[in-house]
């Protein structure tokens, strides 16, 4: 495996972090750098350091419901700006919802109880997809 940049954030009024940075120490014990952004960010916001950064791909993490908005404004941003890495969700989300934030574009959709090797796996092969 090749080590990756993953950047990791929370956006909108979200102030739940706890399986965000659970998620952080996952990726990083499985050999990846973690950029974690922390709380209250905007889709531009996370775009910038994207960037800036020069991430493999992007994390976010909801438990309040706002995810739906959050991520297409994300993806919308992203699209507009030609930035192109993958984007997977984690947190409280219901499955309808998951299919819909992968038709929008999300490369993953991870729930509570997801398993870590499971989590590794497939943020891997998404990464490594994305930049073959």
């Amino acid at each position: 495996m090749t080590r990756k940049r993953i950047l990791l954030a929370k956006m909108g009024l979200d102030c739940h972090d706890t399986g965000i940075i659970t998620v952080a120490a996952m990726l990083r014990d499985a050999g990846h750098e973690v950029i974690y952004i922390g709380l209250h960010n905007s889709a531009e916001q996370v775009i910038k350091v994207v960037v800036e950064e020069g991430v493999d791909a992007v994390g976010i993490s909801f438990l309040s419901g706002q995810h739906m908005t959050q991520v297409r404004r994300l993806l919308e941003r992203m699209r507009a700006e030609h930035v192109a890495v993958p984007v997977f969700c984690g947190g409280v989300i219901p499955s309808d919802d998951a299919a819909a934030l992968q038709a929008l574009g999300v490369a993953d959709v991870f729930t509570p109880g997801t398993l870590t090797g499971e989590v590794i796996e497939r943020v891997d092969r998404a990464m490594a997809g994305a930049r073959a």
